[in-house]
């Protein structure tokens, strides 16, 4: 009998963490954060990191584990949520993978095998080199010519993603878009129920901007500029995060804290808007329109575990 495992995602800004909670009490379950930057330490506003008192004693697991200038990347999370995964099963309980990470969600739903491309090639060097030198837009256009795919869903800020494609490309003639897809149709090894919440685009856009004047109050500025003071800097992968390279340029003198702010909150309604579009390739996903259910979350929950009970989820006991 597969075990099971929940998935509750969405785009930035939906309302994933408290209805995460509400679920986790319903379910006897557990979180696994699949956010790439909650992960680390010391970034707590800019991550919009949940606190330890919104937690209502539900366990988090992949939250303030790493320093900022540790790698963490797809294969590092896979392993991470796998070894929670099984300290859950092993209380009998259910692990709830909640965050807006498609890529780190579908690398453990399907088990994606990335051993082949763990280790660090002469290949990822010289990329990496280039990247320095030429910048991320020169890598960008590369991947571009050899895997359209790729540079059509890899945005070219993410350069560890267009390094890796690069990468794939020179080491086995073929393109890591059609790797991927190959691996996405892969059988999952879990009981998944996939939920992903969603919510009206001005509505979404519109609590974005809130989250980040709020991010502003609670003091972002000063967290950035203590992470900076830290040595911390704009080529580590942490620091490319929305809201620190954002405010780093501010602090960097590169642009007046308004046009940090106006390019924050721009690049964030882009970033929600590629996560639905991820969201609407996966297989089996069920969506939950909030407006269907009149913004009401104890009907939102009804209907996820309506679904749980319906795929037997709810009936594994270790």
């Amino acid at each position: 009998m597969k075990k099971p495992l929940i998935i509750l995602t969405g785009p930035t800004a939906v309302g994933k963490t408290k209805l995460s909670i509400a679920l986790a009490k319903a379910v006897n379950g557990e979180i696994i954060s699949a956010d790439s930057m909650q992960v680390y330490k010391h970034m707590d506003i800019g991550s919009a990191k949940i606190k330890k008192e919104e937690m209502c004693g539900v366990p988090h697991y992949l939250i303030d584990v790493l320093e900022p200038d540790e790698e963490f990347h797809v294969v590092r999370f896979q392993e991470m949520a796998k070894s929670a995964m099984e300290e859950i099963y092993e209380k009998g309980k259910i692990p709830i993978l909640t965050g807006g990470t498609g890529f780190y969600i579908q690398a453990l739903v399907k088990d994606i095998d990335f051993s082949k491309e763990s280790e660090k090639s002469p290949i990822r060097e010289k990329l990496e080199k280039l990247a320095k030198e030429k910048g991320c837009e020169y890598l960008h256009e590369k991947l571009q010519q050899v895997d359209p795919k790729s540079a059509k869903k890899i945005h070219a800020n993410n350069i560890k993603r267009v390094i890796r494609a690069l990468e794939y490309f020179e080491l086995t003639g073929n393109p890591i878009s059609t790797h991927n897809e190959e691996e996405s149709l892969k059988e999952s090894p879990y009981n998944v129920a996939y939920f992903v919440l969603n919510d009206l685009r001005e509505k979404i856009y519109e609590r974005i901007d809130t989250r980040v004047d709020s991010m502003l109050e609670e003091g972002l500025v000063e967290e950035v500029s203590m992470l900076a003071e830290k040595g911390y800097t704009k080529d580590m992968v942490s620091m490319q995060g929305l809201g620190y390279k954002e405010i780093l340029s501010y602090l960097e003198g590169s642009c007046t804290l308004d046009e940090a702010v106006y390019v924050l909150k721009r690049d964030t309604r882009h970033f929600a808007k590629r996560q639905l579009t991820w969201f609407r390739r996966e297989q089996d996903v069920i969506w939950i329109n909030k407006q269907d259910f009149n913004d009401q979350e104890s009907q939102i929950l009804d209907y996820i575990l309506e679904n749980c009970e319906k795929r037997g989820l709810l009936s594994w006991r270790k």
